[in-house]
């Protein structure tokens, strides 16, 4: 027992660290893809179609992808593999992907099919071309969604194994395909055919996104074999807690349709910038949220069953919180007070002009209503998930996206009507009021887990140093920006205020000697050398 104290720290920190960096890299190659579509698209009606035609793809992929697997398969799977039963692993392996092969396959050849009826119910405002483009987009996506189903079954084989570095940095030859095809097809100018082309490029991703990950899969489980049955104890556990979370996940996609229902009721222009935002506001929920979520649980699921399992769970919730309030609080101060400048730096270019950065701005605004909440969220989830317990998050999720409804109705499309202010605010308050509805899913959550392991948080004295020093970063940032001519090019002003940002932020959380910023600033010197 003792040695599986010293080693489950450092087991989790050095997976955490695999999962950020190759994470990283997936969401620069994302911010490229983003950038190439923003050039070529813009916030133009063939920019809305693309955006709305990948959301239906990814309820399948979301519905039984990373996250179900993560709290399903992963639990069980890595708990026979730390109990050295390698062959029932191997079995349950077998069945999972079997299983998961069949379900997909159904839903893929549905989805083609019933493809109008679907764009009906997630864009129901569009019409006419657009409606038809966006019909054509999600046939040509929807296949690869099966793909990347079975990979996110590699992933959960390969986290298992505290192999997390390839699973992670996959999608990195997704998104480089899409900017491949644009970049071949730049000469067309038809945007409706750039669109075309970039989800024909999402599609070849996906399949390479597979392949990338099947050669160290099967070294893994060399002896694989297909079944459905499914009358192993560990299966039938697996399928037990798969039904909640699939329809957690499936209530959780519902708030983000929701969300692209009502800005499609918005001006032109509305979905396209949603989904700007989203790739902005995700950045730091993955980096930071998902990368120490997703290496905790299996450590944590191996510990499972322990004598002190309530303890060790106790004390990775809390290491944890630490890290992620240490790169969220300023991603926070910083979508608020600085959100056009990332923007710009990302994004300005070609169709992409000042005016759609600050439009961006504005919905990033509301994204950080509740960015500290859905990073946290998500480790306490997975602490649930580590429990076996996969139905309180699902209770949660669905108070959450009931929230969520009402406020975007309420907020995002009624508000700017009686308040008589631009209808382009209406798109911010609909990721405000998910903002909202994250922070009551979140203390929740908090309460639920507190009652059933001890009270964990983060001290209100951190708190206080972090929004601080992030404050400080922000302002002189922002007075650095007022001073720099708006003639200046988007990427070098911006990088030039974000670094002063950061700089400062982590020069002050250093003086207030916070061990987060220390360990990272060792990090990053041992790198340089």
């Amino acid at each position: 027992m003792t040695s599986e104290k010293k080693t489950t720290p450092k087991k989790s920190e050095r997976g955490a660290y695999f999962v950020a960096a190759g994470i990283l890299f997936s969401r620069i190659s994302g911010l490229i893809r983003m950038r190439a579509l923003a050039h070529f698209l813009g916030s133009s009606d063939a920019g809305d179609a693309f955006y709305a035609a990948i959301k239906i793809p990814n309820f399948p992929q979301n519905l039984l992808g990373e996250g179900v697997l993560s709290a399903s398969f992963i639990p069980v799977y890595a708990n026979l593999i730390a109990r050295g039963n390698k062959e029932e692993a191997t079995r349950v392996a077998g069945i999972i992907l079997s299983l998961l092969s069949l379900a997909v396959s159904i839903i893929v050849t549905l989805g083609i099919l019933t493809t109008p009826y679907f764009i009906d119910l997630i864009a129901p405002g569009f019409t006419g071309e657009k409606r038809l483009l966006t019909i054509t987009l999600v046939r040509i996506i929807f296949p690869g969604t099966g793909l990347l189903v079975i990979s996110a079954w590699c992933l959960g084989i390969l986290n298992s194994h505290h192999k997390f570095f390839l699973s992670y940095i996959a999608p990195v030859v997704s998104n480089l395909s899409v900017v491949f095809v644009l970049f071949f097809f730049r000469h067309e100018p038809a945007q409706s055919r750039l669109a075309f082309y970039a989800a024909c490029g999402l599609l070849l991703g996906s399949s390479l996104q597979l392949l990338v990950q099947l050669p160290t899969v099967l070294k893994l489980v060399p002896h694989l074999r297909l079944s459905l049955t499914t009358r192993l104890h560990s299966v039938r556990e697996i399928i037990r807690n798969f039904v909640p979370v699939v329809i957690s996940r499936g209530v959780v996609q519902l708030s983000a349709y929701i969300d692209s229902i009502l800005a499609s009721f918005l001006p032109s222009g509305a979905v396209a910038a949603l989904g700007y935002a989203q790739s902005i506001y995700m950045l730091p929920i993955s980096l930071f949220g998902m990368s120490i979520s997703a290496a905790e649980l299996p450590t944590m699921s191996q510990a499972y069953g322990t004598e002190n399992f309530k303890d060790i769970l106790k004390r990775r919730i809390d290491s944890a919180f630490r890290k992620i309030a240490f790169f969220v609080v300023p991603s926070v101060v910083g979508f608020l007070t600085l959100g056009d400048v990332i923007a710009g730096v990302l994004f300005q270019t070609g169709q992409f002009n000042q005016e759609t950065s600050y439009y961006v701005w504005r919905v990033l605004g509301g994204a950080a209503v509740g960015l500290l909440a859905s990073t946290l969220g998500r480790l306490y989830s997975s602490a649930f998930y580590s429990l076996r317990d996969t139905r309180t998050p699902l209770k949660f999720s669905i108070v959450r996206v009931i929230l969520t409804t009402v406020l975007g109705y309420t907020i995002g499309l009624r508000a700017p009507e009686w308040f008589h202010i631009d209808t382009s605010w209406g798109t911010a308050g609909l990721t405000a009021s998910a903002g909202l509805a994250g922070w009551v899913e979140f203390l929740l959550l908090r309460s639920r887990i507190n009652h059933q392991i001890g009270q964990t948080g983060i001290p209100l004295s951190l708190l206080f140093k972090l929004w601080f020093s992030a404050l400080m970063g922000s302002a002189l940032g922002f007075t650095l920006k007022i001073y720099i001519p708006t003639t200046h090019h988007p990427f070098l002003k911006g990088v030039l205020i974000l670094t002063l940002y950061s700089l400062t932020y982590f020069s002050l959380t250093a003086l207030f000697k916070i061990e987060e910023s220390r360990l990272f600033l060792k990090r990053i010197l041992s790198r340089l050398r």
